[in-house]
């Protein structure tokens, strides 16, 4: 199916190109391409050049789209998009106090993810004051075999899913820890589906611990994760799952009554 195109149990009559033509052309920037030429716009999102320019020239007249007559590049104005994710959605608000107290708890940094697609995107943290340069920013996105709360989420999916998902990534090692054989990465979802949790390290920057559980509400649907991000140090895996498992498995258990079926 076309990029551009409706999907298949989409209503035609609710279906604008121009609008998913300007969201793709918003998308198309990132760190590698963080200033683009019409037709660069063009090949990125399968329109024509002329389509391509014209939906840059509008998002600059709106002011999400800077241009000096060549290349173009998104505005701050862009933030807004995200931002009324999260002044609107139920779920960042909800879980702010319960990390919180999980960061007081385990003086590490605590943050709560969900999958969108195929990335795992950061909701909500809390950072303690000893750790606040490990872990993302809101609105962070990365594949979810990269972070533990990726690796607990994908542990409640249908095998199915997984399978789709580890078929498409594309391995990127990041540290020399960066695990890169699917295999590996299978056997450590499904431990974390037996357990309960996921411990993962080092996967995108040194000397850096995750460990996550997945986040349900009382149907046990599966909405997300919560995780911590710890500094290694001297401390052994076995030693920092009795640490702070205990924490975050209260945390989400206590979240279990709060948090709805939606995001």
């Amino acid at each position: 199916m076309d990029a551009l195109s409706p999907p298949v149990d989409a209503d035609r009559r609710n279906w604008i190109a121009g609008l998913e033509k300007g969201l793709a052309i918003i998308q198309a920037f990132d760190i590698e391409n963080s200033r683009l030429r019409a037709s660069t716009a063009a090949k990125l999102t399968g329109m024509t050049r002329s389509s391509a320019r014209r939906h840059l020239m509008m998002l600059t007249y709106l002011g999400f789209v800077g241009t000096d007559g060549k290349s173009f590049w998104l505005t701050p104005k862009v933030l807004r998009l995200g931002s009324a994710y999260l002044h609107s959605a139920r779920l960042p608000r909800i879980v702010q106090p319960f990390l919180q107290r999980l960061t007081g708890a385990t003086q590490e940094s605590a943050f709560v993810s969900i999958l969108d697609g195929d990335e795992l995107v950061y909701i909500a943290r809390n950072g303690a004051n000893r750790v606040m340069n490990t872990g993302f920013v809101i609105g962070a996105r990365i594949a979810p075999f990269l972070a533990s709360a990726g690796m607990a989420i994908l542990s409640t999916q249908p095998s199915e899913v997984v399978a789709s998902l580890l078929a498409n990534y594309q391995i990127k090692p990041f540290t020399p820890c960066t695990v890169t054989d699917k295999r590996l990465i299978l056997a450590e979802i499904e431990r974390a589906a037996v357990e309960g949790y996921a411990l993962w390290e080092q996967q995108l920057e040194p000397g850096v611990r995750g460990i996550a559980v997945p986040l349900k509400n009382h149907k046990a649907q599966t909405l997300g994760a919560i995780s911590l991000s710890a500094r290694i140090g001297d401390e052994r895996p076995e030693s920092a799952v009795r640490r702070l498992l205990p924490a975050l498995q209260q945390a989400a258990a206590d979240l279990r009554d709060v948090v709805q079926e939606s995001v």
